[in-house]
């Protein structure tokens, strides 16, 4: 039976298509023991829909308004202020006025009330919609709230909350408004309860603010608020503010603000006893709901009425372990390079291939090391590994280490999730096996990686349904072990120690900074920096061909190589581009999520980079560049070697310089092996996945082949095996990783949610200078190119690109531009060694880049000392 009106008591969670998401709540907290909610009553969604039907033209409007888009600011103003008038203008049909009527007579006629939006899209764990639609307190008399009523409905349209929803995703349309009237309570003193502390996002801590009178002040943040931390029953941190003026209910209705009286102005709202009422209220409240809530209290005669509890939506989630204890976690994606999330799919075949458990949390990876921080011995080896090479994580560590709450003995190990089970314990920043300087070595490993994948190829061809994915769950797990093999391991950190030891004694010896950059350049065997060359021996096989370059500036199909063949020298081009695929094919950006489409599936990603190398570079630019840091690289050798001889005891000093010079010169190339390994066993796993996906799809088990991404692989084995899938997971999965997208992985984050931030250390800056992580050394200037995503590159030989992260995929740019500034990455990760490799300035680590420096601005790279200058 539909009811337009509906009082407090008769809705809980499951009437939010009724009464929104705050009319849903405040209806669950009155059936909580020991909460108290001021009494009223919901005029539903279906009295707005009714009224809106009788708006005259308002469905024509809502579809203009459908079709903006965000940016689109000037029509957003035009349609919702339209939308608003002509909501504001409709008269309430007569019989949801008796009903409400009805109501407020029950209640008390000559009461003073609140009138609040309750939005459908509003309240959710998802999105809370906070401060979107409008509230008004103290409203008094039948005409008043019938008023404010209707304002509440417009209020749906308002600019910012049309904006909100098109930022989330929420169609206009399908958006309903319901009105929450409550008796108004009058308050001493009123404000927000956070069951998690919304600056750290712990989990344990609670966040009060606290002002005399009632909060709206507060909330719409016009006056100053007392601010209270408050743990397990005990105030941790108080601060007192200078209220001078409060929010004050008047007797004909409506609120002003009034001066306080000097002696109340610097005096405490709540008693200590107060906030740990509150904040057990606040917990019972959490408990409740399942989620960390925003509470809005009053202090009514030393009791505290709940007036509003919605989820925080913005706290990044906990990674899962299985045990209560206490861990700290680790961001895979900051030491990879790739802090997007990834998709089921690609995290649990991450997960399987790992060298240690890894624990998924808003689509990215996390490392527990607190066992690490439990002992010296591993805090040192932990702060030398992970932390040595990215500042702001070494920060965050050594914030824990010095507070020493999470580095006491360590707790029993966890269970690890699904395909991380029963891994060797192996510490990830354990000392790696001595290697002989024998170039054979970097030799044999490549072959036997190259051969390990043509095996890979002709075996998985035989594999189908369940066997398919046991055999690429063994296959992986082999690869783990591979990569784990003393030898590898020792060739991949030997190129590395080379560089610090370089470092150091140059620094130490000649005061020389950074050497082993300039030293670095053009390695043999570094697959990664090879395919920005190969890409300009492309650009050298298209260019004589005009019509080609034509054909390829209007290339928007996939299938684009095959119209090649019936152009003037279209063979040349289609040979020079199936070559570079055939051997850099398997790469994309965010490479190690295997759901991510390869270059050889879309193979339009290449081409905006081969017209921009066709037209900055001459032919035998590759080469040339190549054959150009090698000669730097040997110019350094020379001029550090002479000056270390005239040093005492300079022979020696120059005799083990040389050798670590030629020990990095034949391993340094070698760190971007393995990983090439890895993407290319991964694209050989998707290409048969996606076959096994096809299957399924012709088997109508699912909508569509790459819907296997929303599912791990443990559970696509089970979909394989029994033919069976539940849509709704596939639904759910895809919604989740949106809202994923929205969210900022941190560094490090605990057990407790607590987000550690590290910060740089660095008094020693020009005004206004951006400070990051030097890792490569020079110092450019030039116009900074903001790119946020691989497919926008347009960039003009000399620009600088700024970029919140680079993977391999994006070292062809490296080709052309001239410095590099990143938000993430570390001395080790794939940026640095390639802007080394390459000669490139670069400074890695500069919190917020993309948003501090503009697209178009001049900027000056200080890659030795690593900081950003903002020029213009």
């Amino acid at each position: 039976m539909r009811a337009d009106v509906l009082g407090l008591q008769e809705v809980d969670r499951t009437r939010i298509t009724a009464v929104g998401g705050k009319g849903a709540s405040l209806g669950e907290l009155l059936r909580l023991d020991g909460v108290r909610v001021p009494d009223g009553f919901c005029v539903s969604t279906e009295a707005f829909k009714r009224a809106l039907r009788e708006a005259p033209m308002l469905g024509e409007w809502l579809e203009r308004l459908s079709l903006l888009k965000a940016e689109d600011r000037d029509g957003i103003r035009e349609v919702s202020a339209e939308i608003r008038t002509r909501i504001e203008g409709l008269v309430i049909p007569e019989d949801i006025q008796e009903a409400i009527t009805r109501f407020h007579s029950r209640l008390g006629e000559h009461a003073a009330y609140a009138v609040r939006s309750s939005a459908t899209a509003e309240d959710l764990p998802t999105a809370s919609f906070a401060g979107q639609q409008d509230t008004y307190l103290n409203v008094i008399g039948k005409p008043a709230i019938l008023s404010h009523v209707s304002r509440c409905w417009a209020s749906l349209f308002t600019e910012r909350a049309v904006n909100y929803r098109l930022q989330h995703g929420f169609d206009h349309r399908k958006v309903y408004m319901a009105v929450v009237v409550q008796k108004m309570v009058v308050p001493q003193a009123a404000g927000t309860l956070f069951t998690a502390d919304p600056v750290t996002s712990n989990r344990k801590v609670s966040s009060i603010e606290a002002c005399f009178g009632l909060g709206e002040a507060l909330v719409s943040g016009r006056v100053n608020a007392d601010g209270y931390k408050v743990r397990n029953g005990q105030v941790t941190e108080k601060t007192v503010a200078t209220k001078k003026w409060a929010t004050r209910a008047l007797a004909e209705g409506g609120t002003q603000e009034r001066e306080l009286e000097p002696a109340r102005q610097d005096s405490p709202v709540l008693t200590d006893e107060q906030l740990v009422r509150l904040e057990r209220l606040g917990r019972q409240i959490e408990g409740h709901f399942g989620h960390p809530q925003d509470i809005e209290w009053c202090l009514v005669d030393d009791a505290f009425y709940i007036v509003q509890s919605r989820p925080i939506t913005t706290l990044y989630p906990i990674p899962e372990v299985g045990d209560s204890g206490r861990h700290v976690f680790l961001s895979v994606g900051h030491q990879q390079m790739m802090t997007d999330p990834m998709k089921p799919l690609g995290l649990s075949l991450w997960q399987l291939t790992a060298a240690r458990p890894m624990y998924a949390a808003g689509g990215r990876l996390f490392v527990d090391i607190v066992k690490e921080l439990a002992s010296p011995a591993g805090r040192t080896m932990l702060l030398n590994g992970a932390g040595a090479s990215e500042p702001l994580i070494k920060d965050a560590l050594m914030t824990l280490i010095e507070r020493g709450d999470f580095v006491g003995p360590p707790p029993e190990a966890p269970p690890a999730p699904d395909s991380a089970q029963d891994k060797p314990a192996m510490p990830a920043w354990s000392a790696p096996p001595p290697v002989d300087d024998d170039p054979a070595i970097v030799t044999e490993l490549i072959a036997r990686s190259q051969a390990s994948l043509e095996a890979l190829k002709q075996d998985i061809q035989t594999k189908s349904g369940t066997d398919l994915l046991d055999f690429i769950v063994e296959d992986g797990q082999q690869l783990r072990k591979s990569l784990l093999g003393s030898q590898g391991f020792g060739a991949l950190m030997a190129g590395m120690n080379a560089a610090s030891w370089l470092n150091e004694k140059m620094m130490a010896w000649l005061g020389e900074k950074s050497a082993a950059d300039t030293l670095s350049q053009s390695v043999q065997n570094n697959i990664t920096s090879e395919m920005g060359l190969a890409l300009l021996d492309v650009a050298d096989a298209i260019r004589p061909h005009p019509e080609v370059i034509e054909y390829l500036q209007t290339a928007r199909d996939e299938t684009f190589l095959e119209g090649l063949s019936r152009l003037g020298g279209g063979k040349a081009a289609h040979d020079a581009i199936a070559a570079f695929l055939d051997r850099f094919g398997m790469r994309c950006v965010g490479e190690i999520d295997v759901t991510r489409p390869r270059w050889r599936e879309r193979p339009t990603t290449l081409v905006p980079l081969l017209l921009g190398n066709i037209k900055s570079f001459e032919p035998g630019a590759g080469s040339r560049k190549f054959e150009q840091g090698r000669q730097e690289a040997l110019k350094k050798e020379q001029e550090l070697l002479a000056r270390l001889k005239q040093l005492p005891e300079g022979e020696q000093k120059a005799g083990e310089t040389q050798r670590m010079i030629n020990r990095l010169r034949i391993f340094i190339g070698y760190r971007e092996y393995p990983k090439y390994g890895i993407v290319s066993r991964y694209f050989i796993y998707r290409q048969a996945l996606l076959k096994e996906a096809e299957r399924l799809v012709q088997a109508r088990v699912l909508q569509e082949k790459e819907d296997i991404s929303y599912l791990t692989i443990q559970e696509l084995r089970e979909v394989v095996r029994t033919k069976q899938l539940d849509g709704e997971i596939v639904s759910r999965r895809k919604d989740e990783h949106e809202r994923y997208r929205k969210l900022t992985p941190p560094r490090v984050i605990t057990s407790e949610g607590e987000i550690i931030a590290g910060a740089y250390k660095r008094a020693d800056l020009p005004a206004g200078a951006l400070v990051g992580l030097p890792v490569s050394s020079g110092v450019v200037e030039g116009r900074a190119r903001v790119l946020l995503d691989l497919a926008d590159a347009e960039l003009a030989a000399g620009d600088i690109l700024v970029t919140p992260f680079t993977d391999p995929s994006w070292t062809p740019l490296f080709v052309s531009i001239k410095g590099l500034v990143t938000e993430v990455g570390g001395l080790m990760t794939h940026g640095s060694v390639i802007a080394r490799e390459y000669g490139l300035p670069a400074v890695v680590g500069v919190e917020h880049a993309t948003r501090l420096i503009r697209d178009g601005q001049r900027i000056r790279v200080h890659g030795t000392e690593g900081y950003v200058e903002l020029l213009s």
